[in-house]
This record gives C-alpha cells, sequence and structure tokens, in this order.
C-alpha cells in the first residue's frame, strides 16, 4: 500500500471527523442563538460562499507551492475558526467562525490533488476512494460524537474539533511528505499557469470532455446540497428529531459511504467503464432522492438513505477521478479546485433557498426539488458521457476514457 496514500487518508480522517462533529449541531447552535430557519440557511451559506473563493485558489498555489505548505495554511484556517465557534456568545460570531473556516477550507480539493500526484491513472479511482473511505469514517463517528457531546453544550463538540484540527496541523507538519518534487515544483513554475479567472471557468464548462464532466459534478452538488443542507431541519420539523438522534442518522449514512468507498470502488472501476458507472450511480442517488423525499416514518427514512448513499459516495470518489484523468498534471490542482469551487456555489444557494422551502411550502418540498434536478442530470450524464460520445467517453482504458491531451487549452482559457 502507498504509504504516502495512507498518509493522507489519515489526514482527511481527522479532518473529516473534526468537521463531522459540528454538521449536525449548526441547526442546533443556531436555534440557541434565536435565529430563524433561514438564518440558519444563511449561516450554512456563509462557509459555502468562502470555500467557493478560496478553494481555486488554494488548488492553483497547491499547483505552484507544493501541497504540504497550502495543507498546513487550510488546517490552521480551521483551527482558528473552531475556537472562535467554541467561545461564540452571538449569531454573529457563528458567523465569523464559519466565514473563516470557509475561506480556508481548500483542503479536501488538495487532498484530491495530493492523491492525483502519488497514484497512477490506473489505481487513481482506488485512492480517491480511499480518500471517499477516510471521509466517511469521518461522518460515521463524528455525527455520533457531536450528538453525545452536545449534552455537556454546543461548545463542547467546537473544542474537540479545534484539538483535532490542532493535531491534524501537527500530522500534516511532521508526517506528510511532499508530493511534489523540487524538480516538478520548478517545472511547474516555468510553465503558463492555468487561469483561474471566470473566463477560465467558462472555457472549462465549454469543454467537450472536461465539461460535461464539471457540469455533471454541478448539477448533482444542486440535488444533493437541496437534502445535506437542510437535513437536521428536515428531521427535526418532520419527526421530531434533537442533535444526538440526527447525529446517530448521519453515522449510519457513513457507514455506507466507507463501504462502497473503501471497499467497492476500486475493483468496480477496474472491471466496469468509468462512465457507466457513474451515470448508473446518479440513479442510485436518485432512487435515494424520492424516497427521503416522501419517507413517513424513521425506518422508511433510513432505507431511502441507503441508495442515496451508495450513489452520491461513489459517484463523487469516480467523478474526481475522471476529472483528473482528463487534465495534464499541472492542472489537476486547479480544475479540481473549480470542481470544489462549483460545488460551494451550490451550498451557498441552496441552504438558504430549501431552508426557505421548507419552512414555507413543507418538509417535502426540498427532496422534490432535488428529485427533479438529479433527474436531469442523470440524463444529461448518459447523452454526454455515453450516448453522444462512446469511444472517448467508454474506451476500455483510463487515457481513451478521458483524454487528458485536449484540456490543457481549455484550463488556460484560449
Amino acid at each position: 500500500m502507498n504509504k504516502r496514500l495512507l498518509n493522507v487518508g489519515l489526514i482527511v480522517l481527522i479532518d473529516m471527523l473534526g468537521f463531522a462533529l459540528i454538521v449536525p449541531l449548526l441547526t442546533f447552535f443556531a436555534d440557541s442563538f434565536g435565529a430563524t430557519e433561514f438564518q440558519t440557511g444563511l449561516l450554512v451559506s456563509s462557509y459555502a460562499l468562502m470555500q467557493m473563493i478560496g478553494a481555486p485558489i488554494l488548488g492553483r498555489l497547491s499547483d505552484k507551492y507544493g501541497r504540504r505548505p497550502v495543507f498546513l495554511i487550510s488546517i490552521a484556517g480551521t483551527f482558528i475558526g473552531f475556537l472562535i465557534l467554541g467561545f461564540a456568545n452571538s449569531l454573529w460570531w457563528l458567523f465569523a467562525s464559519r466565514i473563516l473556516s470557509g475561506l480556508t477550507a481548500g483542503n479536501i480539493s488538495v487532498a484530491q490533488a495530493y492523491i492525483a500526484d502519488v497514484t497512477d491513472e490506473k489505481n487513481r479511482a482506488r485512492g480517491m476512494g480511499m480518500f471517499g473511505a477516510a471521509f466517511g469514517i469521518g461522518f460515521i463517528l463524528g455525527p455520533a460524537m457531536g450528538g453525545m457531546l452536545s449534552q455537556f453544550g454546543f461548545a463542547v463538540p467546537a473544542f474537540v474539533s479545534a484539538a483535532l484540527a490542532f493535531i491534524n496541523l501537527l500530522t500534516v507538519f511532521f508526517w506528510l511528505p511532499e508530493s511534489l518534487t523540487n524538480e516538478r515544483r520548478a517545472e511547474l513554475a516555468a510553465q503558463k499557469k492555468a487561469d483561474i479567472s471566470f473566463a477560465a471557468l467558462i472555457a472549462a464548462l465549454n469543454h467537450p470532455q472536461v465539461g460535461a464532466l464539471l457540469w455533471v459534478r454541478f448539477g448533482f452538488a444542486i440535488a444533493f446540497n437541496s437534502f445535506q443542507t437542510v437535513f437536521p431541519l428536515y428531521v427535526l420539523n418532520k419527526f421530531g428529531l434533537g442533535a444526538q438522534q440526527t447525529g446517530y442518522i448521519l453515522a449510519y449514512l457513513g457507514i455506507v459511504l466507507v463501504i462502497m468507498q473503501g471497499g467497492l470502488i476500486g475493483p468496480l472501476s477496474a472491471r466496469f467503464k468509468e462512465s457507466n458507472l457513474i451515470v448508473t450511480f446518479l440513479g442510485f442517488a436518485l432512487v435515494g432522492m424520492l424516497g427521503w423525499t416522501f419517507a413517513q416514518s424513521i425506518p422508511m427514512l433510513l432505507v431511502a438513505m441507503f441508495p442515496m448513499a451508495v450513489g452520491a459516495g461513489s459517484f463523487n470518489a469516480l467523478i474526481n477521478s475522471a476529472i483528473s484523468k482528463a487534465v495534464t498534471r499541472d492542472e489537476v490542482g486547479g480544475m479540481l479546485g473549480f470542481g470544489a469551487g462549483l460545488e460551494s456555489a451550490t451550498r451557498v444557494v441552496m441552504p438558504a433557498l430549501a431552508s426557505y422551502l421548507l419552512g414555507a411550502y413543507g418538509t417535502s418540498t426540498p427532496g422534490v426539488m432535488g428529485s427533479v434536478v438529479l433527474a436531469v442530470v442523470v440524463i444529461y450524464a448518459y447523452v454526454k458521457l455515453i450516448a453522444k460520445t462512446p469511444t472517448a467517453l467508454s474506451g476500455t482504458s483510463p487515457k481513451s476514457d478521458w483524454g487528458s491531451s485536449d484540456l490543457g487549452e481549455a484550463g488556460r482559457g484560449s
């Protein structure tokens, strides 16, 4: 097993554990300061807005200066953000915490770029699957721990998350080697870098291969974030569940993610075409979204969340693997940063929109909206990734699947 891959997997695990400690609690934390449902949605949106700004920049900086220093900056910001959250005595301090944490939250896209550095194309999906498994383990332990710790006050999970971020900072500093050699960094520094401007993003979105992948990721994020970002509000309003019970349900979701991403994505991607798997798991997510929308009991909700977790977890590993294969080596960090930025854009709008719809029109409304969007994404993905380009996107080798040789021009916005 690749030692560097294990190291970055451990860092992602610790990072997600700290993050997931807070996820089921923000709704209740904001409520303790008298926040409305819409203000709670804006709190989530503020983090995403800052991440949308910061992630592409941090991704490109990691291409220029290396993954390790950007990791350190990002995790330091996370540490300070959790400290502010723990000491918060008003709603505005909650916003300050999430804004700082979001601005420096480039560690996920940098981790994905690190994995791309230390794996070849044949093993890329397996590496992304390990990343997803670490992500999932964090979501097994984090929400459950956060729910239990919330019994002692909402500040306690925030301080525990800060402690985990500090441990992660030490882990990166002492044990994570740089994935880009000095020679490779010098080579990248001498090359013309991809533009991270809005024009460059538009050029990438219009590219016949990478553009389709980015649009699919963007559409899926719209649908999924209509579910994910309002889930605590959904179970509170529909089933009367508190922070602890919500944490246990999210832990169940994490268990399914680990099984899929840690054990099955690698073998599946080795046997089946990546484009076919992407469309298949989008279909799984659609089934889960419909089930979640119309669930009438907790057992029904748990059944519906199984295909949702299978589809979402598998899709995320596969789409990032596909994007990384469709770009040149010097574009990996920047293009994954674009992907993260697009996803963050949906988390700017969807929390406020979905929470408003939930409060104004009922608990099922965000799910109906998400299901419609996801159905469109499934059709689009089939047409763009399979039906229209059977040779380019459905070849038997990784290189023929995604054809990285063309992206350099699009990524440079020429």
